[in-house]
């Protein structure tokens, strides 16, 4: 079966799939952008788990480029995936291998839970410092090479908040179809 990449303009939080990814920051704690609207929809349970998980297994936070899952909370799916992108910044190429660790690792978490369908935002686009023009082609092309591994996803959706980044994920995916 081969999966099939869509994408739209709105809001993740609103998203009907099995998992919804997390543009996160390391501490895990809810922050602004995307960060903050998934822990806002999605109530104190949200907050409540990433504090277990911070206490229990990442001490130290979840490094750029990993995943990790949780539950939704008041969120109209099963599954939240956090992930931390690369801050574009500080890395001599923008942290492009941390950005595919980041797609290709929130794959393998929804693999591991088995969500079959996964909604991700422009990870790392925003306050991060990436342009949608610059993270569209490395995000869309690690989902593709990613899914031969996980045939149990069927459906993954990039989930856009304006019309620039979602022009461009749309643009990016027609150009280069599956």
């Amino acid at each position: 079966m081969t999966a099939t990449i869509e994408v739209v303009r709105g809001d993740i939080t609103e998203q009907a799939v099995d998992a919804i990814v997390n543009a996160a920051n390391s501490s895990l704690m809810g922050g602004g952008g995307v960060d903050g609207a998934i822990h806002a929809a999605a109530g104190p349970q949200l907050l409540t788990e990433c504090q277990a998980l911070r206490r229990d297994r990442l001490p130290n936070g979840l490094p750029v480029g990993k995943a990790v899952t949780t539950g939704a909370g008041q969120l109209p799916t099963r599954f939240v995936i956090h992930t931390v992108g690369p801050k574009h910044w500080e890395y001599p190429d923008g942290g492009v291998e941390h950005l595919v660790s980041a797609h290709r690792n929130c794959l393998a978490e929804a693999d591991r839970v088995g969500a079959t369908s996964v909604a991700f935002p422009a990870i790392s686009c925003g306050v991060y410092g990436w342009q949608a023009a610059d993270a569209a082609p490395v995000a869309v092309t690690a989902v593709r090479e990613s899914l031969g591994r996980f045939p149990n996803i069927s459906l993954v959706r990039f989930v856009l908040f304006n019309d620039d980044a979602y022009e461009t994920f749309r643009s990016e995916v027609a150009a280069n179809p599956s």
